[in-house]
């Protein structure tokens, strides 16, 4: 369903609705956990491949969640080796998708919309083989096309071959506080990382909190958020710790399918634009200006950083 058609359907006022419910039933927020770009082979301080793969499924698994592992097959999958970390997210009753062979940049001008269609033809050959294998497709960095062209192409694309649009609509930076993570235990193994720790927490509950108000002032209510996380060693490390933070929030877990079965995620926000949460791209296109929180959610981690920075990493 279009958004213009959504649109046409509901008052103004429904979408800008005030936030003074948010706090009202807290047990009514839920979050779909998904990873992207995993699993992968590279070597980090501390944790094996093997390790990191296994240490987010004991998470998952402690805390009850079934979560979605969206594979960049280029990364480990077409080798023995990876292709059994992947599986073993099936096995363990995850979903698995899609997220192209090498992870490519569609907004490029280096790629066209064949090399870009082929990744994802290329990754659907080796991930449908998995257990737990969904037809979603997760656009990598969240950008569908910079161009009609593009964007109107894999739409058609997509329909074409019976692929989901795996939305997101609770964006994080936690690549960009993995790189300060890997990069302060590259130069000392034994390094106190606490500070980096409960700066990913807080980074965490910023965005999670800032993403809820927004789901209130444009669709009036709770919807079931799509949390994007990756596969990476500070999710290896601390992906418990989120796990919990959520519960101690008062949000509760869902999966990811019955997420996307949510309305909002039918929508079709009709512009071009940078990758972005589903929720961010449908408020630029209300016309949705600053508002609490709201930068904290394109700066790609910045603000946290720079704490860290400060703070003598």
């Amino acid at each position: 369903m279009k958004l213009s058609a959504y649109l046409s359907s509901a008052t103004a006022s429904v979408f800008f609705i005030a936030c003074i419910s948010l706090a009202a039933d807290a047990s009514a927020q839920t979050v779909a956990i998904t990873i992207d770009d995993g699993p992968n082979l590279e070597q980090t301080p501390r944790l094996s491949p093997e390790q990191r793969n296994l240490a987010m499924l004991k998470a998952l698994s402690r805390h009850g969640v079934t979560a979605a592992l969206f594979v960049t097959a280029n990364y480990a999958a077409t080798q023995p080796a990876g292709y059994a970390l992947a599986k073993a997210w099936g096995d363990a009753g995850h979903a698995v998708g899609n997220h192209s062979m090498s992870h490519p940049d569609l907004h490029s001008d280096k790629v066209s919309l064949a090399q870009y269609q082929k990744e994802i033809l290329d990754c659907d050959a080796i991930i449908s083989t998995l257990p737990g294998y969904q037809k979603w497709y997760r656009y990598t960095y969240l950008r569908e096309g910079n161009t009609p062209e593009k964007r109107d192409g894999m739409r058609s694309f997509l329909k074409q071959h019976n692929y989901r649009n795996a939305y997101v609509s609770l964006d994080t930076s936690d690549w960009r506080l993995n790189e300060k993570l890997v990069e302060v235990l590259g130069k000392n193994p034994q390094a106190d990382v606490s500070v980096i720790k409960r700066a990913y927490l807080a980074h965490i509950r910023q965005r999670a909190e800032a993403y809820r108000a927004l789901s209130w002032q444009l669709q009036g209510r709770d919807i079931p958020q799509v949390l994007l996380m990756h596969h990476n060693l500070i999710n290896a490390l601390w992906l418990d710790d989120v796990l919990a933070q959520f519960k101690d929030m008062g949000w509760k877990f869902t999966t990811p399918a019955a997420a996307f079965s949510d309305p909002v995620y039918q929508l079709v926000p009709d512009r071009l634009a940078s990758g972005q949460s589903l929720l961010l791209s449908m408020g630029r296109i209300l016309g949705l200006g600053k508002f609490p929180g709201g930068e904290r959610l394109v700066d790609d981690g910045d603000f946290e950083i720079e704490e860290l920075k400060r703070q003598g990493l």
